[in-house]
């Protein structure tokens, strides 16, 4: 019998690439029954499963944070049961774990990649507006970055993703440092309060979105590289701390 010609009361489902229709009022509203129940499951294949179980706990991680986001959540809103999250990722911890890496080595990428220039300035430039690229296209992975879990210690948080990618900069300012007469020894210290300053401003950024992202970049640039510009060779303290 065609879908067109199916009579009152019986129920016609027709599968298409994950979506399910049903034809006349009563077997709409008994699919919708069904579908609350979890009845009528899409099937799919384990690395299918996966990357739902991954995008659904990414969403949620990111809007309520870790210690919020419960396993029957996650399950609920894939239409599975709890044992299935164990099975992919062992619990919620390793489904963060999971997601936690993805973002950090997605934002250290297109950090380090985006450092093409050769002249100082420019490399800075660079490196501030890949972060805020990943600020405006990936909002919640940057967002789940920037908390704190109690799993951060095991598998990396913010602070350390900042640390390695001020480590990728560091021989770039010990050159500089040398060329310019200054001591490369501090080139480390300076990459961390540099790419810090990127990192503070881009967790700013990330709620406001205000003023533009160029401006905010070319407001970094400005601060950090004419700041730079005079440094002094021996800096001294104008105050002197007691005890």
């Amino acid at each position: 019998m065609s879908a067109g010609r199916a009579r009152p009361g019986w129920r016609h489902v027709v599968r298409h690439d994950d979506r399910v229709t049903s034809q006349g009022h009563a077997a709409h509203q008994a699919q919708g029954a069904h579908q609350g129940q979890g009845a009528h499951r899409v099937r799919m294949s384990g690395k299918e499963r996966r990357e739902q179980l991954l995008e659904i706990g990414r969403a949620l991680f990111a809007e309520r944070g870790f210690d919020a986001t419960s396993v029957e959540e996650i399950a609920a809103k894939a239409g599975v049961s709890k044992p299935v999250v164990y099975e992919h990722f062992g619990g919620k911890e390793g489904l963060y774990a999971v997601v936690v890496d993805r973002e950090m080595r997605t934002l250290l990428d297109m950090v380090t990649s985006a450092l093409t220039a050769g002249h100082p300035r420019e490399l800075l430039e660079q490196a501030a507006f890949a972060l805020l690229n990943y600020v405006e296209s990936h909002s919640d992975g940057f967002r789940i970055l920037v908390r704190d879990s109690p799993v951060a210690a095991s598998t990396g948080n913010f602070a350390s993703l900042i640390s390695d990618i001020a480590t990728r900069v560091e021989h770039i300012l010990g050159v500089e440092f040398s060329n310019r007469g200054y001591d490369p020894a501090f080139g480390a210290m300076y990459s961390q309060m540099l790419v810090g300053m990127v990192a503070l401003t881009g967790q700013w950024w990330l709620d406001e979105r205000h003023p533009t992202k160029d401006e905010v970049v070319a407001h970094l640039v400005n601060l950090s590289w004419n700041g730079l510009s005079g440094l002094e060779h021996h800096p001294r303290l104008l105050t002197r701390r007691r005890g």
